[in-house]
């Protein structure tokens, strides 16, 4: 198995972390935690570094700033193939993260609760997650990046294997500029909705729109046609991208359509 550096994890949503943490301890990679995973992390038994104890820099302004550090976006930036930057970095005491796991505060969670204030959603915008994200999917030719629990079990596999492909850190890094601009969408369309309540301007200037795709359509309008369907998961009228098929062979954009029809004359 391939011994791995420095692996920085830092997570809201901890599924399957556990597991995935032992599977990097046992490739020797040295772990970097912040705050609660941190914690969960020590109490499963996985050695952890705090990331202030790393940068030498405490955690600030009730926990706003714990990672925007250079010896971390320093270590998630450089590239390991220009000698320049692996001189700098040494100059500067900047060690290279090889591995990020990330997920970000659940922003979609909080404004989905009933009575949830406007500080409430703004302390839920995470800023130094979205940074790391972005730092280590640029450099994901050096950094593997990790934003969904899924995908710990196939990152495990090809770690213990030794061989990481260039087309699965590319996945991963496509996969976290996705989810990026999907979390800075809801934030953009959670700020328009509430300046609509006190701005003369009827509708936005700039209309951020991000959509999930539930599946492949069997065809699109005619039989040659490929499609799909996709979903706003923000929406919460009844609508046939939350219902559920109880039977027969795939869907096409045809039957949508009458599906639809149906489901307006009720």
């Amino acid at each position: 198995m391939a011994k791995l550096g420095k692996a920085l994890i830092s997570v809201s949503d901890k599924t399957g972390l556990e597991k995935m943490a032992k599977g990097l301890a046992a490739l020797d990679a040295d772990i970097l935690s912040t705050g609660g995973t941190a914690k969960m992390l020590r109490d499963a038994g996985v050695a952890v570094t705090e990331v202030a104890d790393y940068t030498g820099f405490p955690e600030i302004l009730n926990g706003r700033v714990k990672t925007l550090h250079p010896k971390i976006h320093g270590g998630l930036l450089g590239r390991r193939s220009l000698d320049a930057h692996v001189r700098q970095m040494h100059e500067q005491g900047i060690e290279p993260i090889d591995v990020v796991i990330v997920n970000l505060y659940p922003f979609e969670a909080t404004i989905a609760k009933p009575g949830c204030t406007f500080e409430e959603a703004i302390e839920n915008i995470d800023i130094g997650g979205p940074s790391m994200l972005r730092s280590a999917a640029k450099n994901h030719e050096d950094v593997l990046v990790v934003v969904d629990p899924q995908d710990y079990e196939r990152v495990l596999e090809a770690l213990q294997s030794g061989t990481v492909s260039l087309g699965l850190r590319r996945e991963l890094a496509k996969k976290v500029f996705d989810h990026t601009a999907r979390y800075d969408s809801l934030i953009a369309n959670y700020l328009t909705s509430k300046l609509a309540d006190t701005s003369e301007q009827k509708f936005p200037s700039l209309l951020c729109l991000s959509y999930e795709k539930i599946e492949d359509l069997r065809y699109g309008e005619n039989p040659h046609q490929a499609g799909a369907v996709y979903r706003d998961r923000q929406t919460k009228e009844a609508s046939l991208c939350q219902a559920k098929q109880l039977h027969g062979k795939a869907m096409s954009y045809n039957n949508y359509l009458d599906a639809n029809a149906a489901l307006e004359l009720v």
